[in-house]
């Protein structure tokens, strides 16, 4: 059982459907991706999730029944669009936001004295948040966020704003928060991220499910069986009838490399064998799995279509 179960959510504004019988299922303890175009209905599934919008069908069950405000106590939301107090202190505005989270005083002082220590921060206390720059003002939100240690932590974009060592940080912060036990919902346009960080995703567009599992095996779902192989040899492959075609073969100063497509049904080690029989010397020989970022592109062309 998943700790967020979203079963048959629908949601209207109007004539214009957000989600159309949208069902995901996320397993405690792990990363997963929730992708989708711009106007998809991500954002409204998270809106729903957090109960700050309720769905005209549907429902969402957090670990094991029926989603209630106290629930939404354990869970830390991180928006795409951001806002904090700028006129506020830095050390206040953290305080503020981790007190509206159920921690007490002292025991927000002290948790987030240990996060602006971790993040190399901790001279910003006494500064205006309207000093901050944006990156600056994404790690305090990032903190306040998970402060509270939620069961629950949905990060819209939190990479957005962050140089790449920055964002590096916050990446070793997602996983280093997976391993002590959080559950998390990470959307993102971010495809690398999403290969990275994520265990499961499900892609919506256009209001409904398209795609939902574990990453590696929708990587693999989605591969067309080809092969890149480097060789040595005299002579460049040919087409192996009954076993594989060859789809390019580059010549740099005798080093091959070449892209193979495997007939339906032929093993890679069938391939392989036979192509050790044929007199080349193999260097490397490895599947080539396509990308999220292909597979995104390609599922979502031909939902237009």
């Amino acid at each position: 059982m998943g700790l967020i179960e979203c079963k048959g959510i629908c949601k209207r504004f109007g004539e214009k459907v957000a989600l159309d019988n949208v069902s995901v299922d996320i397993p405690k303890g792990q990363i997963f991706g929730l992708l989708g175009p711009n106007g998809a209905g991500k954002t409204t599934l998270i809106r729903i999730i957090n109960r700050i919008t309720i769905p005209n069908g549907g429902e969402v069950v957090f670990d094991g029944h029926p989603i209630t405000q106290d629930d939404v106590e354990k869970i830390g939301y991180l928006p795409e669009e951001r806002g904090l107090y700028r006129k506020m202190e830095v050390g206040d505005q953290a305080m503020y936001l981790a007190q509206l989270k159920g921690l007490s005083a002292s025991d927000a002082r002290r948790e987030l004295k240990q996060w602006f220590v971790r993040f190399g921060i901790q001279d910003w206390w006494k500064k205006k948040v309207e000093e901050l720059s944006k990156g600056m003002a994404q790690k305090l939100q990032f903190i306040t966020t998970v402060v509270h240690k939620p069961s629950l932590m949905i990060l819209d974009e939190p990479f957005s704003g962050f140089d790449p060592v920055n964002a590096e940080l916050i990446r070793k912060e997602i996983l280093r928060l997976k391993d002590e036990g959080a559950t998390i919902i990470l959307s993102t346009h971010n495809m690398e991220s999403v290969e990275e960080l994520c265990d499961k995703i499900a892609l919506i567009n256009k209001s409904h499910l398209v795609i939902t599992g574990e990453v590696d095996r929708i990587r693999r779902e989605h591969g067309n069986n080809n092969i890149e192989l480097i060789y040595t040899g005299e002579c460049k492959l040919s087409d192996a009838e009954g076993l594989f075609s060859v789809l390019s073969d580059v010549d740099n100063a005798g080093r091959h490399t070449a892209v193979l497509t495997l007939e339906e049904g032929v093993s890679s080690n069938s391939v392989l064998s036979s192509l050790l029989g044929s007199g080349i010397t193999v260097n490397s020989f490895k599947e080539l799995i396509p990308r999220m970022n292909d597979i995104f592109i390609k599922l979502v062309t031909q939902e237009e279509a």
